[in-house]
């Protein structure tokens, strides 16, 4: 079983296209943030033919959301991999603004071949990257 990895941080800059009637940004918006910050990370550690070789389907988000966050806020998406199993990549993502959370979000992901769109597992190297403190 995989260690969590090191933290990538991911920043997001909030528009006035994400404002909701409540004058903050609509929910809807962490999903979007957390699909950048989950891909920012796997661009950021991954080989590029393993990007190239790649796509991520999300398959599943949990959110708790604690604060809204407003126009021109600075937000940083925080994002930790939790472990690979298989064609699946299990994410933690701290979404902040300075010091407070505004949305914790647990999510797992399927690798999919970019050729033949379906599932695939990543190598072994590929993988070893993302937890570089563990021997896989």
């Amino acid at each position: 079983m995989n260690i969590a990895s090191l933290p990538h941080d991911h920043a997001i800059a909030v528009g006035s296209d994400q404002i909701d009637f409540m004058g903050h940004v609509n929910n809807a918006h962490y999903l979007s943030w957390v699909q950048e910050a989950v891909l920012s990370h796997w661009r950021h550690i991954a080989p590029p033919d393993a990007v190239a070789a790649h796509l991520w389907v999300a398959l599943k988000h949990e959110i708790t959301y604690r604060r809204p966050a407003f126009l021109d806020d600075q937000v940083i998406a925080t994002v930790i991999l939790e472990k690979v199993q298989g064609a699946r990549a299990f994410y933690e993502t701290v979404i902040k603004r300075g010091e407070d959370v505004l949305a914790e979000v647990k999510s797992s992901w399927c690798c999919i071949d970019a050729e033949t769109l379906r599932p695939a597992r990543l190598a072994s190297e590929v993988v070893a990257r993302f937890f570089p403190a563990e021997k896989i």
